[in-house]
């Protein structure tokens, strides 16, 4: 899903786009993207967009007359700027957004169609489209600390919530506790002032950084669909499940659950501890390695039993 980071380029890049134009027409592709039926979408043909924000991790295009589109990509979706008049494409084409400069299209590569849009009128309506999470990048340390500690969650549900903070989800979650070198499953309230203040400084700092490296990325095109990822190569553990931490050189591990994974270095986060898998700690039982060295020990001697059998 796109993050702050990508949510801010999105909004840079459309901004030399759309911005004082017109909104010729808006044709949806699929039926399913509009989630609100006041005011009708034929409300915003022929008004101006007069802004662009972001609000959480949704993108909202303010027009003429109060009102504001309100893009949520969810997981899949993604804009695309092409020429005038483009069509949709194919199965994954949802809306084709008409300007005299060109057409903005939303698609969604995935079978479940999570993205949505709805047309609101005046900013108390889309202030209910608000999850109310802390903006890190605008927050005290102060303001950070009492947003952290509103709910005893650990670190990953915490800095995921979007009531608590905003814009921060499954991938920055990870890469911000790699650099505040604090475990995922840590309880907000078991952390410590200066753990606390770590946390801070590398929610900020992170966000930052990916922030400028993304504006550099995409300085001289639109972002394309594939460039808008939740893993990115230069991650140091989002996405890199046994590839080796960039700090300390030891493999990468993770924890799954439903659709989602969070993964972290056991040698720079947790002290050496492997965190539970819910779904393989249940299945090994006993078996389940306690530390990383446990684990490479227990591969280890998996590798020779089958290379006794193969020799033999």
């Amino acid at each position: 899903m796109p993050e702050l980071p990508d949510v801010t380029v999105y909004i840079e890049a459309l901004g030399p786009r759309v911005l004082g134009q017109r909104l010729e027409r808006v044709r949806l592709a699929s039926p399913f993207l509009l989630r609100s039926v006041e005011p009708p979408l034929s409300a915003v043909f022929g008004k101006t967009v007069r802004s662009i924000r972001r609000l959480g991790k949704r993108i909202v295009l303010g027009l003429d007359d109060d009102l504001f589109l309100v893009f949520h990509l969810m997981i899949a979706g993604r804009f695309r700027w092409q020429r005038r008049g483009a069509k949709p494409p194919g199965k994954i084409g949802l809306a084709a957004l008409d300007f005299p400069s060109g057409t903005l299209l939303l698609t969604e590569a995935s079978p479940k169609k999570r993205a949505s849009l709805h047309l609101v009128h005046g900013e108390t309506a889309l202030s209910a489209h608000d999850p109310g999470g802390l903006e890190v990048l605008d927050a005290s340390e102060e303001q950070f600390r009492a947003a952290l500690v509103r709910e005893n969650h650990t670190l990953k549900r915490a800095l995921t919530d979007p009531r608590l903070f905003s814009g921060i989800g499954n991938a920055y979650s990870d890469e911000i506790l790699h650099a505040a070198r604090l475990s995922p499953v840590k309880l907000t309230g078991k952390l410590t002032g200066e753990e606390t203040e770590r946390l801070y400084q590398a929610a900020r700092s992170t966000l930052r950084h990916w922030v400028a490296v993304l504006r550099e990325q995409f300085r001289d095109h639109f972002p394309g669909p594939g460039e808008v990822t939740a893993f990115r190569e230069a991650f140091a553990v989002h996405g890199r499940y046994r590839k080796p931490c960039p700090d300390c050189g030891r493999p990468v591990q993770r924890i799954r659950y439903a659709e989602n994974e969070t993964n972290y270095c056991p040698t720079c986060q947790t002290e050496g501890r492997l965190l539970a898998d819910r779904s393989l700690s249940r299945l090994l039982k006993d078996d389940w390695p306690r530390s990383l060295d446990e684990l490479e020990l227990q591969i280890q001697t998996k590798g020779d039993r089958i290379a006794g059998r193969n020799s033999g």
